[in-house]
């Protein structure tokens, strides 16, 4: 009768714990509640003990129903989003061009780049005064300086989008015989998709951030016009008003710009 040998225990792999699944992290629909309700919260906090003379979220709400009632919120936030997305959209629409230019051909970067940097560090509400006396009181030098904040951040992200294309998939098409107007239609542009959306983003705050100071161009409405007057006579729920209202509107474009970026960009891997 043969004799089976026990297993040698060397090579029996013994029995360790089960691995542990990773855990899964809360998602982004989750999280953002969250985050509201806990701001809300200190918002609340802070007003009720006295910590910070601010109004709390309560007498807030009451004045926005109010300006929605007689509808000055409306008239006003349409004004601002007017002068921003005119301001905005002017900028990209000659920032990608200009930047693509400034990337491409070396000549024309020396040109430029000194005077993008340049007017980079000068704020855009430092040009308010010049905008007074070169376009008048009107419309035009406020939509100026918006423009000019989104076109700085644009431009930028533009040109170093083309910079940082890798050179091996530019050499890649010229082995293959492509010419230099393929190359960059089909390798360059969409390489420089992911910076140019990125700085349009930045752009986008910018021109939100420099609204405020735009509209105290001899403004009549809009959001900052609102938040000026109510400063006068220490409105703190108008100003508040009219800061929640900034971040909302502008938190909704951003959020658009995210998800154009996404659908441009879907063949880059993603966190």
């Amino acid at each position: 009768m043969a004799v089976i040998p026990a297993p040698d225990s060397a090579t029996v792999p013994e029995k360790g714990p089960a691995p542990r699944r990773a855990r899964r992290l809360p998602t982004a629909p989750l999280l953002n509640p969250l985050a509201l309700v806990l701001g809300l919260g200190v918002w609340w906090v802070l007003a009720a003990t006295g910590l910070v003379d601010v109004p709390g979220p309560w007498p807030v709400a009451r004045r926005a129903g109010e300006m929605i009632a007689d509808g000055s919120l409306l008239t006003d936030t349409l004004a601002s989003l007017r002068r921003v997305l005119i301001g905005f959209v002017l900028g990209v629409v000659l920032a990608v061009p200009v930047g693509f230019l400034m990337g491409w051909y070396p000549p024309v970067r020396a040109l430029l780049e000194p005077y993008v940097q340049f007017f980079r560090a000068v704020p855009p509400l430092a040009i308010i005064p010049l905008a007074i006396v070169l376009l008048g009181i009107g419309e035009t030098p406020k939509v100026f300086v918006i423009f000019l904040a989104s076109f700085l951040a644009t431009v930028v992200a533009a040109l170093q989008g083309v910079t940082a294309t890798d050179r091996t998939l530019i050499n890649a098409a010229r082995v293959l015989g492509a010419p230099d107007r393929v190359i960059f239609l089909k390798v360059v542009i969409p390489a420089s998709t992911p910076f140019l959306l990125v700085g349009a983003r930045i752009g986008l705050g910018s021109s939100w951030a420099t609204l405020v100071a735009a509209e105290l161009i001899a403004a009549d409405k809009g959001l900052g016009y609102e938040m000026t007057h109510a400063q006068t006579y220490y409105d703190l729920p108008t100003i508040f008003v009219g800061l929640l209202t900034i971040g909302v509107v502008g938190l909704v474009m951003d959020r658009l710009l995210l998800r154009a970026e996404r659908h441009l960009t879907s063949w880059q891997e993603r966190r």
